[in-house]
This record gives structure tokens, C-alpha cells and sequence, in this order.
């Protein structure tokens, strides 16, 4: 069984949550982060990403510490004395998605039922568990995701006939409902008959809330093991809801060849065609663009027995086939050569990308399903990454866990 239970949220004021929210601190760039925090000085990119507005050598912890102090002492945030769950609807281009805001046992975390994909890099688990422990709060969501039940999704559609506390479209375009839910057994009696939970997103907040756990733990002689730093606070969103977009990649160089010796390296794996489409229409056929011109690849060879779901990804026969032996890119987590685009951006920001000189082939995937993703978390497995890019992105700011 998984555990989840209600928390005493810090929040905006219903006219100021438009105003307020913002994006995951890392699907925006520094620089991307300084216009906004210009343009809106209660964006919560202050708190989240306060190198944005710090000075030359000024420390963003102690910057984003002291916005949040100042946030709650001219109540732009304010803490509710009740403990509750919420529920949070998103709507993009008519399609709907409805969970779960809760806190999970970091214990469930540790113990693995809550199932990972994906490996973390050092470096980003350690800025945010300094930014979780500096500030003694969780700032953004974890993105989970369950097997749908149908308990779940009568209690979900039975919470949404109630008013919301907050509902706006954001400026991507997004329409954000939250309803606030005091009378939460019945969500924690249906959760603890879930044998696992998902991470989709957020694998290095997870890992950094596991980490602070164990820091703040080990710190508190006291320790009884319901401090609200044993929990970490997650949206937690029925599988059959959820969208997986693909995660795109550009290269730089061709590593030393021509572009006729790259297609015909590639065609020892790949049935190449000239294409009118940026975006593969079927698993195992990938569109490069080159050169102003787009291709089709439609990986051509036989398995002699049923892959492993892990060699069976598009990610994995773009990296074997391609990436590393012709582009010479072995690891695509510290090489510089290769950049990643969010599906989000459209093939259009891979032809910029190629046709500006900065890169100079990129690939357009299809996208991981979701039922790969389960079953390789379930195999105790790690998929490559940046294999998958879920949309719509929750937005940062309107829940906050206080540790």
C-alpha cells in the first residue's frame, strides 16, 4: 500500500494566484527567469529561481529564503490552519487531466513504492536539497502518477462538483482549478490500496526531498518520524489521463563526416526517405532535419527474440544506432554536443535551432508511451535519458509544503 495525507498549505490569495504561479523552476532558463521576475515582481520564480534577481556573487538560497519571508509578511502567501488535500485540474486544447495534491511518505519513497525511472545527476539533487533545507519548504511539485481506479475517479469527480479555490488560465494557455478537500479519509483509505505510485516528473526533487529528510533527521534528536520533512508533496494524476509529448533532440556537428557519410552509416540500420513531415507518425521512425531538409528513418532491423522494454525504446535505437557510433556521443547526460527540446516547442524550434548554425541535425521522436514507462519502473529498470516530456506542467506557487 501506498500512504498519502493531507498537509497545511501555504498559498496565494485567490485574486493574486494568476499573478503568482509560474513554471517549474527547471523548464525555464535563468535569463528566461530574470524578464519574468522584471516583468511581475510576485512571480514565484523569486522564491524557485532567485538567481534570476540576485547581484554578482550574491547567494540565490539566501535571496529566495528572504522573498519568501517577505511574501508571507505582506500576505501574499498565507498558511491555512487546516490540513487538507487538493484537487488540481488541468485543461489544454480541450483535453482534461484531474489528481491528487498530497503528501507522500518519503519512507514509501526510500522503500521503493514509489517507482522510478530515470538516474539523477549530483549536482541538481544537491541545489535543490540545499534549496528545500535553506528555505525549510518544498517549492515544487512532484509529478506522480497511479494505475487508475475507479474509486479514485468518483471520488475525484465527486470533490469537483464542489467550488474551487482558485480557477484561471495561465499564459500558456492552460485553465488551473484547484479545489481545496478538508475531509480527506476517503483519498487515504483508496491511495493505501495502490500497490505503487509513479515518478513522471520530478525525479530530482524526490531524490533531494530524501536527502533533506535524512540531513533534517539526523539533526533533530527529538525525531519521531511525523515531522513534516519525513513527507514531500506531490500531484498525483491517474495514468489514463496523463500525455507523454516526445522529448526531441539537436546535435551540434556530425563528429568529422559528410552529410552523404552520414546517411549512409544511418542506412545500415535505417530505411531513409525524403519527408513533407517533421514528426514520425509510428514507434521506430524518427525525422531528422538537415540541412533545411527533413528525412525519415524507419529503423530496419529484426530482433531475433523479443527485446528488453528498455531496448525497445525510440530513445535507446536513436543512442545505439545513431548518437554513438556515428555522432560519437556516449553519454548524452555530460556531453555538450547534444541539446534536448521539450515536445512542447514543436518541430518549428528544431528547424530554428539547425537553420540558426548553433546546431546541426536535429531529430524529431515519437514519443514514449506510458505504459513503457510502467512497466520498466515496475521492472526496477532505468529508461535513457530524457525520454519522456509530460504536458501540461503543473504550475509552481499555488501549494507550498512548509518542512
Amino acid at each position: 500500500m501506498v500512504n498519502i495525507k493531507p498537509f497545511r498549505a501555504l498559498r496565494p490569495d485567490p485574486k493574486l494566484a494568476r499573478e503568482i504561479s509560474c513554471v517549474p523552476y527547471d523548464v525555464i532558463s535563468e535569463s528566461e527567469a530574470a524578464d519574468e521576475i522584471r516583468r511581475n515582481p510576485k512571480s514565484f520564480l523569486r522564491i524557485t529561481r532567485a538567481e534570476g534577481e540576485c547581484a554578482a556573487g550574491e547567494d540565490a538560497i539566501s535571496r529566495g529564503k528572504e522573498n519568501l519571508e517577505t511574501f508571507l509578511r505582506e500576505g501574499i502567501l498565507a498558511q491555512d490552519e487546516d490540513e487538507a488535500i487538493f484537487i488540481y485540474r488541468l485543461i489544454k486544447d480541450g483535453r482534461s487531466q484531474s489528481g491528487i495534491i498530497a503528501c507522500c511518505a518519503i519512507d514509501d519513497y526510500d522503500q521503493g513504492k514509489i517507482k522510478k525511472h530515470e538516474k539523477t545527476r549530483p549536482e541538481k539533487v544537491e541545489d535543490r536539497m540545499k534549496h528545500m533545507i535553506g528555505l525549510r519548504a518544498q517549492t515544487g511539485l512532484i509529478f506522480l502518477a497511479f494505475r487508475a481506479t475507479e474509486k479514485l475517479a468518483s471520488l475525484i469527480a465527486e470533490a469537483q462538483k464542489t467550488e474551487p479555490i482558485y480557477d484561471f488560465v495561465c499564459p500558456a494557455k492552460v485553465q488551473h482549478t484547484i479545489w481545496k478537500i478538508s475531509e480527506a479519509g476517503e483519498f487515504v483509505s483508496a491511495f493505501q490500496e495502490l500497490t505503487s505510485l509513479y515518478v513522471a516528473d520530478g525525479h530530482h526533487r524526490a531524490e533531494a526531498a530524501s536527502r533533506a529528510r535524512a540531513l533534517l533527521r539526523d539533526a533533530n534528536p527529538k525525531h519521531m518520524g511525523d515531522e513534516d520533512y519525513n513527507f514531500v508533496f506531490a500531484g498525483i494524476f491517474p495514468d489514463d489521463e496523463l500525455k507523454i509529448l516526445p522529448y526531441n533532440r539537436v546535435v551540434k556537428d556530425l563528429n568529422g563526416i559528410t552529410e552523404v557519410e552520414f546517411f549512409e552509416r544511418a542506412a545500415e540500420s535505417f530505411v531513409i526517405t525524403p519527408t513533407e513531415n517533421a514528426s514520425p507518425e509510428n514507434p521506430n521512425e524518427f525525422c531528422v532535419y538537415l540541412s533545411g531538409k527533413w528525412f525519415k528513418l524507419r529503423f530496419n532491423l529484426q530482433f531475433f527474440r523479443a527485446p528488453d522494454p528498455i531496448d525497445a525504446l525510440d530513445v535507446t535505437i536513436l543512442q545505439t544506432y545513431i548518437l554513438q557510433p556515428i555522432l560519437g556521443i556516449n553519454d548524452v547526460r555530460t556531453d555538450k554536443r547534444i541539446d534536448f527540446v521539450g515536445g512542447i516547442r514543436g518541430t518549428k524550434e528544431l528547424e530554428r535551432l539547425v537553420d540558426s548554425g548553433e546546431f546541426k541535425i536535429a531529430f524529431s521522436m515519437f514519443p514514449t508511451s506510458l505504459e513503457e514507462m510502467l512497466t520498466i519502473s515496475d521492472r526496477g529498470e532505468v529508461m535513457p535519458p530524457k525520454s519522456t516530456w509530460f504536458e501540461p506542467k503543473l504550475r509552481d506557487g499555488l501549494l507550498v509544503h512548509l518542512i
